[in-house]
């Protein structure tokens, strides 16, 4: 009888422990913002499942101590600026420990401004423009690679091609119209001559009256500079039925599956500039097994793996530091040295995680890997 009495009571007081601790025990909450709405909602929302993909793969290897689960919020920015702080604002006010966004530059650099006042961490998957990282920031990062970078790329290979006119295109926003630049300058340099910089609006659909200017002109090629992948889809399909012969090269953010989806047969031979990654990691194969399980497909969108390490290095920051301090988890994230998903992870001081930029081609509706601006060979010598 005594036993049964003192087995209920070492029963009522280990519940009343656990009870306790669940009690006490706290949600760790973090942030994405992406434009979740409008043109670019498809790159919010790989960026958004990607966070997501992150989350499931912590909590399947355990969580982190201390906190009970890990709870995203999602922002919109539409990719506006004012939206964009909007977002900033209220993931402050959800106590976001920290950030994972925003998409394009315009909305990233005045979201980072009002999150920099709060300390809070945020971690771009997909900001290219150097600004970004070139501000003093203290918790700002980057995961993906930077413009100045990109165009030395994407000038490298209009060389390796003997180009020696181009016409280049741009959207005027922040991110399109500074890469476009770059090209631009990068082209002059080696004596590529640029014989136009023209501009369309965000969200135009009738490419004629630029397009007619590229077909007069003759250019070896043609340079998209655009905010998104469906605008660079319209533009190829455009210049295709208008005859035009030039090489077309475009950048990362349209280097998206929706491009080939939307552009069908026009988009074949098109060159684009986009990060390495290595499909054939043990890192890339986890993250797609699980974004499969949480999205349904295993054909994340072009910066969803950068979604993923970005959240990854935040959380796995957080587990090695055993808290939420600012200061600590950014010391622990300068410190790593570690096989992403999407490429090898470490931080300069600045927040910059370098870049790996390629070109690939579109052949036979698919993204191929096809040259190597660092060895300038093409990859189908180097297997």
């Amino acid at each position: 009888m005594k036993f049964k009495k003192l087995k209920l009571f070492i029963l009522t007081i280990i519940t009343a422990i656990f009870i306790s601790s669940a009690a006490f025990a706290e949600t760790l909450k973090i942030g994405s913002m992406g434009p979740l709405t409008g043109p670019y909602a498809a790159d919010g929302n790989d960026i958004a499942n990607g966070v997501r993909t992150a989350i499931a793969v912590i909590e399947d290897e355990g969580g982190i101590e201390g906190f009970d689960k890990i709870e995203l919020f999602t922002e919109d920015t539409a990719c506006d600026p004012r939206q964009a702080v909007a977002a900033a604002n209220k993931l402050i006010n959800n106590k976001a420990i920290g950030v994972i966004g925003a998409y394009c530059s315009s909305a990233t650099i005045p979201a980072s401004e009002v999150l920099a006042e709060e300390d809070v961490i945020m971690i771009t998957p997909a900001s290219t423009n150097e600004k970004v990282t070139e501000r003093g920031l203290k918790y700002m990062f980057r995961m993906c690679g930077r413009d100045d970078d990109q165009s030395k790329a994407a000038v490298k290979f209009l060389t390796y091609k003997k180009v020696k006119t181009i016409f280049i295109i741009d959207d005027k926003t922040t991110y399109s119209q500074g890469l476009a630049e770059k090209v631009a300058q990068g082209c002059e340099a080696v004596g590529i001559k640029v014989i136009l910089h023209d501009h369309v609006n965000q969200g135009d659909k009738d490419f004629s009256a630029v397009l007619t200017k590229v077909k007069t002109k003759k250019p070896d090629a043609l340079y998209m500079s655009l905010q998104n992948s469906a605008t660079g889809s319209l533009m190829a399909i455009q210049a295709k039925r208008n005859g035009i012969e030039a090489i077309m090269l475009a950048q990362d953010a349209v280097y998206h599956p929706q491009f080939i989806e939307i552009g069908k047969d026009a988009t074949e031979g098109v060159y684009l500039t986009f990060g390495f990654m290595d499909a054939e990691t043990e890192a890339y194969k986890k993250f797609i097994a699980k974004f499969k399980v949480i999205t349904g497909t295993d054909k994340p969108g072009s910066y969803s793996a950068y979604a993923y390490d970005s959240a990854i290095t935040l959380l796995k920051a957080i587990k090695e530091t055993g808290g939420t301090d600012p200061a600590k988890i950014k010391e622990a994230m300068l410190k790593m040295n570690y096989k992403g998903a999407s490429k090898d992870i470490s931080f300069k001081e600045n927040g910059d995680s370098g870049s790996s930029y390629i070109i690939f081609k579109v052949e036979n509706k698919a993204f191929k890997n096809y040259w190597d601006p660092e060895t300038g060979k093409l990859f189908s010598e180097t297997k």
